[in-house]
């Protein structure tokens, strides 16, 4: 848009701050940077999983042919009437119910008017002044250690746009309505964000949420997770917000921490300049890592705001309510705490195996069947996570059952098998062959190692007859030389001396 040029959409005209961007450039030191407070208030637009749209029966399926996923209904033709999606509600409440939200029982849908080419109605329908989710918080947990819960000012049901493409070379604009009318949630927080990295833990668990929820597949890269983030800045100290700046057009979590950080430096070096911060909508430029103004934000954006009139309030009744509630999965949250506390493992493990969904039920599944459950996550976290990330596969499709693995677990811990000779040997025999007991592969394969002193003893004894002189070494002082030592029982035994066993003996003989 050319500087000074009408905004179609505020009617006001474009920020002269983009002549800023052309100045030379100045060098932040840390000192004045240490001055200010950066505050943050996330704004993220979840695309819900139904497979027909918020109003309208039409297909929601990803990829179609463009401009084939559309009805009378989407492109708002004289005379036709929406219908509120019963299932996109109810993943709305789910949302609401997972963040501890007040849940709206009687919901009022309202026209939101403006002009974008890629919105057919010339108005979207969403939430006003109600929306279905009020309050609530989302717990993050920083690299510090450090923990902390990010309010949510509101959660509201609201359809899509549609989208306008733009074809290198072509001074046309193509639009394609199929995502006009898909169901979203967007998930408002309170501005209770002081860094780039809060701002990406809040959306990772947002992320996490909507995929334990079965709501949304948080794919930004196709569009059906999308961030908008407010970005301001005081003085430390201060209680009283900056101007606030919205950065949009940001398509992954550390493209939004890296916008919010150029933007934290962008405002300081105004501020400290005598320059204006004006309030205006920036796009973020990933390539070059910095921000750029797109138009000017008002203090009320005249939208229009009315009740829709062709749709009925939504009554959530408390049965309903009721259902929904049974419905949830465990959240992230209290399996990352049931990993820590009843399981005993590190936060760094917890915070790995409930990553996923799927994972972390494996997990419990696999916990449920050895007490060992640090070797349970030793074999989540190393053998079995490299071979889904080495094929791209999924947890369903893991040919292992967690009764296999507590099995090979069980061996190891019994002193039947080595950890080496398990992983090594036996889990990718097991990979072939996922119908065979881990203890029938290592027969086959001769592993089963020998624990008794009695069957060792004589090995032991030749190993130190043979080796006479560095047994006088060892007892002179040598204490190194017990890897060798250890090292030819091994090699006597064929690999299937137990290690344990064959320490205490070396040590008991040699001492």
């Amino acid at each position: 848009m050319v500087l000074g040029q009408i905004s179609p959409i505020f009617g006001t005209r474009i920020s002269e701050l983009n002549m800023i961007e052309e100045k030379k450039q100045v060098i932040l030191e840390p000192a004045v940077k240490e001055k200010y407070e950066l505050v943050i208030g996330l704004e993220v637009h979840a695309q819900l999983l139904t497979n027909s749209k918020m109003y309208t029966a039409d297909s929601t399926m990803y990829g179609n042919l463009p401009n084939t996923n559309i009805s009378v209904i989407t492109l708002g033709h004289p005379g036709t009437l929406p219908k509120v999606n019963k299932k996109a509600v109810e993943f709305a409440v789910k949302m609401g119910l997972a963040c501890d939200c007040h849940i709206t029982r009687r919901n009022i849908f309202a026209r939101k008017n403006y002009f974008y080419p890629d919105l057919p109605k010339g108005y979207q329908v969403t939430q006003d002044k109600d929306p279905i989710c009020v309050g609530g918080s989302v717990p993050i947990i920083l690299s510090s250690g450090e923990r902390k819960n990010i309010a949510l000012t509101r959660i509201h049901l609201e359809e899509d746009a549609g989208k306008s493409i733009h074809l290198a070379g072509e001074v046309d604009t193509l639009v394609d309505f199929n995502r006009a009318g898909v169901p979203l949630i967007e998930i408002v927080s309170e501005p209770d964000m002081r860094s780039s990295e809060e701002a990406y833990q809040f959306l990772t668990e947002i992320k996490k949420l909507v995929k334990y929820l079965d709501i949304c597949d948080g794919n930004m890269e196709e569009g059906s997770l999308r961030c908008d983030a407010n970005v301001s800045i005081r003085l430390k100290g201060s209680t009283q917000l900056g101007k606030k700046v919205e950065v949009k057009n940001m398509n992954s979590f550390r493209n939004v921490a890296r916008a919010i950080e150029h933007e934290f430096e962008r405002q300081i070096i105004l501020e400290e300049q005598g320059e204006e911060i004006v309030s205006e909508t920036r796009t973020f430029d990933a390539a070059a890592g910095t921000t750029s103004g797109m138009r000017t934000k008002e203090d009320l954006n005249d939208y229009r705001y009315f009740p829709e009139p062709d749709l009925s309030p939504v009554v959530i009744s408390e049965e309903w309510l009721a259902s929904i509630q049974k419905t949830l999965p465990p959240l992230p949250r209290e399996l990352y705490e049931k990993f820590v506390t009843t399981y005993g493992l590190p936060e760094y493990d917890a915070g790995v195996l409930t990553d996923s969904k799927e994972i972390a039920l494996y997990f419990e599944e696999l916990c449920a069947l050895t007490s060992n459950y640090k070797a349970a996550s030793n074999w989540m976290m190393g053998p079995i996570k490299s071979y889904l990330n080495e094929l791209t596969l999924h947890i369903a499709d893991f040919p292992i059952s967690p009764v296999a693995v507590a099995s090979l677990i069980g061996m190891i811990d019994d002193g039947k098998v080595s950890f080496s000779a398990a992983s090594q040997k036996i889990y990718p025999e097991m990979l072939k062959s996922p119908e065979k007991a881990p203890i029938e592969i290592a027969t086959e394969l001769n592993l089963i190692q020998q624990s008794d002193e009695g069957s060792l003893k004589p090995i032991v004894d030749q190993v130190l007859a043979e080796n006479a002189q560095k047994v006088e070494e060892y007892r002179a002082g040598k204490k190194g030389l017990m890897g060798m030592f250890m090292g030819q029982v091994m090699k006597k035994s064929q690999g299937k001396a137990d290690p344990k066993v064959a320490s205490k003996l070396l040590s008991e003989m040699l001492d």
